[in-house]
Order: C-alpha cells, then sequence, then structure tokens
C-alpha cells in the first residue's frame, strides 16, 4: 500500500488514517482501493476486535478530490457507474464490517466524507467541525452514501440537508444522530479511549450478531444494500454526464457560481 491509508494495529485495536491532509484526505481511487483493502483486512483479522477510522491533519475528509472529479467529468457514463460502484462497495464493507466501529472525526467532513461517518457504528466528533452533503449545488445528489446517511439521520433531515446542501456544525450533526458525541478537541482521544473500553467488555461473537441485528431490523442487510447500490451508481452516473451535472461540476472546478445561480 501506498500512504493515502496509514493502518496502525495497537493492542486490539486497529486505527485506520485517512492520510492526505494536503486536500483534506479527499477521496481519489488510490484511496478507495486501499481504505477497502484495510477494512477487509481488519474484518478477516481475529485479532482486531475494533476499527476506528480518522483523518490525518485538521480535517476528516474532504469528500471528492478534485482532479478525480475532474477525471470523472470527462469520463463515460459506464467508466462514472464503475467508479461509483468501487466507492459503493468501500460504504457496504464499512457499513457491514463484523467489528465494531469509530469514526473519530477530527475536523470537517464532506460529501463522502459524510458517508464515512454514517457507516460507521459509533461517531464522536469535535467542537468546530463542519458538515456538508452539497452536491446539489452541483447539479448532482450523494447517490451512493445516501442509504447510510438516511439510516443515520432519518429521511427527514436527508430531505433537508440533499435537497438544501448547506453546511451544519457539529452540534447540528450531533442533534440529528450523525454524530452520538461532539467534544472539544482536546476531548476527542479520551472520548474515543471511553468509548473502546466499553466495547472491550463485549464478546466478539455476540458485538458481531448484535451489529447484524441492529442493522437487520432497520431493513438493512449486504445483498439489498449491494443492489441498492447498482442503481444509485446508474443514478449519479446519469447526473454526472447530464448536461446541468457538466455545467455544475465545471462551475465548481473553475470557482465560480452555476449558471442556476440568480446574481
Amino acid at each position: 500500500m501506498s500512504e493515502s491509508v496509514i493502518v496502525a494495529i495497537e493492542g486490539r485495536v486497529a486505527t485506520l488514517t485517512l492520510n492526505r491532509p494536503q486536500v483534506h484526505n479527499a477521496f481519489d481511487d488510490a484511496l478507495i482501493a486501499e481504505l477497502t483493502a484495510a477494512l477487509e483486512s481488519c474484518g478477516a483479522d481475529p485479532s482486531v476486535r475494533a476499527v476506528v477510522l480518522t483523518g490525518a491533519g485538521a480535517s476528516f475528509s474532504a469528500g471528492a478530490d478534485l482532479n478525480w472529479m475532474r477525471g470523472m467529468a470527462a469520463a463515460s457514463e459506464a467508466d462514472n457507474q464503475a467508479d461509483s460502484l468501487r466507492l459503493a462497495a468501500l460504504m457496504r464493507i464499512l457499513n457491514f464490517l463484523p467489528k465494531p466501529t469509530i469514526a473519530r472525526v477530527n475536523g470537517s467532513a464532506y460529501g463522502g466524507g459524510v458517508g464515512l461517518v454514517a457507516c460507521c457504528d459509533l461517531a464522536i466528533g469535535v467542537e468546530g467541525a463542519r458538515f456538508a452533503l452539497s452536491e446539489v449545488k452541483l447539479g448532482l445528489v450523494p447517490a451512493v452514501i445516501s442509504p447510510y446517511v438516511v439510516g443515520a439521520i432519518g429521511g427527514r433531515h436527508a430531505r433537508r440537508l440533499f435537497t438544501s446542501g448547506e453546511v451544519f456544525d457539529a452540534a447540528a450533526a450531533t442533534r440529528i444522530g450523525l454524530l452520538h458525541e461532539c467534544v472539544a478537541p482536546a476531548g476527542l482521544d479520551e472520548a474515543v479511549q471511553r468509548a473502546l473500553h466499553f466495547l472491550a467488555k463485549g464478546g466478539p461473537l455476540a458485538q458481531a450478531e448484535a451489529k447484524q441485528l441492529a442493522l437487520r431490523t432497520a431493513g438493512q442487510a449486504p445483498e439489498s444494500a449491494e443492489a441498492i447500490d447498482a442503481c444509485n451508481a446508474a443514478l449519479i452516473a446519469r447526473l454526472r454526464v447530464s448536461d446541468e451535472g457538466q455545467r455544475g461540476i465545471a462551475a465548481f472546478l473553475d470557482k465560480r457560481a452555476p449558471d442556476w445561480v440568480a446574481n
């Protein structure tokens, strides 16, 4: 692996750190592939009891990398669909990982970064972090991450945030259920360690079954999630190559307002 994702195992806890701080830990093909592989390895390793996901530097994850977006804007609908399916597989693996997962949200999260937070079993974030699902501002939608975000915050909050694209703070993220706790930056590690302390008291088989029980009762299963992912990947691929999507992405990359925004 390269250094897009740093894997550190201490005792029975694996910490996966998104390591692209120069671009606020934004996604590209390499990061998606490395994080997917790291999660699969942790899920299969009986010595790992819990997984902590965090970001290097000041941000958790800014979502899509600009150069990656530029490439996808020029790609065919089929290539966009294949790309979206890779991201969908990452989210699905994280969501259904047979180990407890903690999002150590050390800073702001946007787009796909919000998806990662929503896929984790526990999410602890710092005061001052900002969040957004701003895809509509580009003529797109948060398709791939939508099942997990809706599962975390509920349909009503999702309808607001999916359509407005507005930025919200850590207090609001906690209130709507995206975060379980909001703490001062100096208290983040202590809060994560406290969560790990309680997780260490549970039996690993029971925890795996308890997690699947909660997901199954909420209507989430890997098989149905894969089918939904295929539909959502087709949707985002279609929107990326649409006239509105092309105009929105171009405006974003040019750092200007899209033409549907009134002066």
